[in-house]
């Protein structure tokens, strides 16, 4: 569905549309707000690895308050 998307004359056209849309003052704000964010996203799941990998897989089933 997705052959050949990122090929360099569709990035290209890609670029200039949105070149088009934007502007040239807007467009490295946009990417600057873009690389943000996906550095962010990149930090928040590295954050959430470190923190599964420290808590135990396995849990504690076995809790001497609770009664059956």
């Amino acid at each position: 569905m997705f052959e050949g998307l990122f090929q360099p004359m569709h990035l290209l056209v890609i670029f200039f549309i949105a070149l088009l849309v934007f502007g040239p003052k807007k467009l490295p704000e946009l990417g600057k707000g873009l690389g943000e964010g996906i550095r962010s996203l990149k930090e928040g799941m590295k954050d959430h690895s470190a923190e599964a990998s420290k808590t135990p897989s396995t849990p504690n089933t076995s809790n001497p308050d609770v009664k059956s």
